[in-house]
């Protein structure tokens, strides 16, 4: 069970929360769903063209999103929120966020929270990952380059995976490395996860990753 399903649905209500916050009627889910979406969307455009970012890394480990009656609350989780710092960056991009809800209603709050640990969320693990691949760095230094910055986040196990005509191979492979414990099928044992494709000169490859945060 532990791989034929997502370990954050999988763990929903004991050590996963949702990161969104709402409730609607059931004729309107689908409306405030894609509104979401929306709202990610714009955020992540944003930070792709207007920030010079020299790592290569967007810094977006989460976005939580909040709605009430009269207010919507995003909560941005960057690694460098010196890109967002300024407060005219801020109210521009909720301007850019409003003009893309044209059915809003209510007011929209943004606010920036910084990472303590960057590499012990795996978004930003897999974008250090993605960036490597592109630069055509061998896929087997990179994944053991990747687990090295995870322990020193302090995790208690990282398991990374890529899929693909990795090197340029002709045929589609699996490759992965983990170190430490993985619990995948514990309930209890909190679990980040993240799936995130890369384009690369040979195709798209697969990225997955799973971090073994710690059991309650």
């Amino acid at each position: 069970m532990g791989q034929k399903i997502n370990p954050l649905g999988f763990r929903l209500g004991t050590t996963q929360s949702h990161h969104s916050l709402w409730f609607a009627k059931p004729k309107n889910y689908s409306e405030s769903l894609q509104e979401d979406k929306r709202i990610r969307d714009c955020i992540q455009n944003y930070v792709q063209k207007n920030m010079k970012i020299s790592s290569g890394i967007e810094g977006i480990a989460q976005i939580k999103i909040q709605k009430r009656i009269d207010l919507i609350q995003v909560i941005i989780y960057m690694v460098f929120p010196t890109l967002l710092s300024k407060s005219e960056r801020i109210e521009e991009l909720q301007m850019n966020v409003q003009k893309k809800l044209n059915c809003m209603n209510g007011k929209l709050n943004i606010a920036i929270t910084r990472i303590a640990n960057p590499y012990g969320h795996p978004k930003i693990l897999a974008e250090f990952i993605a960036e490597q691949l592109k630069n055509r760095v061998p896929f087997k230094g990179v994944m053991k380059k990747a687990i090295e910055l995870t322990e020193q986040a302090g995790t208690k196990g990282v398991r990374v995976q890529i899929a693909g005509c990795v090197n340029g191979q002709e045929r589609a492979s699996v490759h992965w490395l983990k170190e430490g414990r993985v619990p995948l099928q514990t309930i209890r044992a909190k679990i980040d996860y993240c799936s995130y494709p890369v384009r690369t000169i040979y195709g798209v490859l697969g990225i997955k990753i799973w971090i073994f945060v710690n059991e309650e």
